[in-house]
């Protein structure tokens, strides 16, 4: 049953959609798109519809050569990020630039390499991970045995994860989108994913905190945003569907080709003035572990650009 005031977004059937443009709500399912939703056709050649490499390789010829240059992290950062330190727990506010698995480059590449020089341990364990351009809370723990508990707690959903996001657009009700998610093949972007009608079940809640003013030429939205589920990019491709696209988001925020084209010639004036902000504006504002038997829940205030965003375009912040 649905909450009074909050609106639930399903799946449409192909015998029920239509075609709403992107950034005019809710994008129902096409018909013949055999659940997919793409702005980008397939061309030349194609197996059957089922035919998934066939469409892949039509719809997107090569793989991007990487997700852009490594960020080197300077040691003199790492005790800044530190949010809480135990015997056990390490949790940090991840910036926006940072990957957070090891990398070739060295352990100054990667957030799970700069934590482990920092606390001089041969290892540490990342419970989950946020995406490069993600930032916020992220838990790492120093022994196994607390990584795996940690681990089965969220698997089972019982930790507490809250996101902040400011999306293109004015979002005045919450709203939860029950929408499945799975490969989008027909864009040019490899690791794009979509709604699809035999995607994995997918459910996200979107709570607006601050809308801009009336008066704006452009508007936006600073929301909170709850999953139950955790799919891949699944707030953003959400974000999308829902015609409220992530600012700077260079793959779901309306046009694909600016990932493509960061990838190939990095942050040019087209994408600043595309995409407003030079990384997703998504951050993991807070970490419940009490469902995982700890007696912590961690936050951290939004990150600084995105600040800086919302102040020059009248989006209060929450207290």
């Amino acid at each position: 049953m649905e909450e009074p005031g909050v609106h639930v977004c399903r799946v449409e059937t192909s015998e029920t959609a239509g075609g709403a443009p992107r950034g005019d709500g809710p994008r129902p399912l096409p018909a013949g798109s055999g659940g997919l939703v793409s702005d980008v056709p397939t061309t030349g050649p194609v197996g059957e519809p089922d035919d998934v490499f066939s469409r892949r390789a039509c719809a997107w010829p090569r793989r991007p050569r990487t997700t852009g240059p490594v960020r080197m992290i300077d040691p003199s950062e790492v005790p800044g990020w530190v949010v809480y330190e135990d015997e056990r727990l390490l949790v940090v506010n991840k910036p926006g630039d940072v990957v957070c698995h090891p990398s070739k480059a060295g352990p100054w590449s990667s957030l799970v390499g700069a934590l482990r020089e920092y606390s001089g341990l041969p290892t540490v364990h990342l419970v989950f991970r946020l995406d490069r351009e993600t930032s916020g809370i992220v838990v790492l723990t120093k022994d196994a045995a607390m990584a795996s508990r940690l681990q089965v707690a969220m698997q089972k959903r019982t930790v507490g994860k809250a996101y902040v996001a400011i999306l293109r657009g004015r979002l005045t009700a919450p709203v939860t989108v029950d929408q499945p998610l799975g490969d989008d093949v027909h864009s040019m972007v490899f690791l794009k994913s979509a709604v699809t009608t035999d995607g994995q079940k997918a459910v996200s809640h979107f709570t607006p905190l601050s809308v801009s003013p009336a008066e704006a030429a452009e508007p936006f939205s600073l929301v909170r945003v709850v999953t139950e589920t955790g799919r891949k990019h699944q707030i953003r491709a959400h974000a999308e569907w829902l015609g409220h696209p992530m600012v700077g988001d260079k793959i779901y925020g309306g046009d694909a080709t600016c990932y493509l084209e960061f990838i190939d010639h990095g942050w040019t004036p087209r994408l600043a003035a595309q995409l407003l902000l030079s990384r997703q504006a998504l951050h993991c504002a807070e970490i419940d572990l009490r469902g995982a038997g700890l007696d912590h829940v961690f936050t951290a205030p939004l990150a600084a650009d995105m600040q800086t965003f919302c102040a020059e375009r009248g989006l209060a912040l929450p207290a």
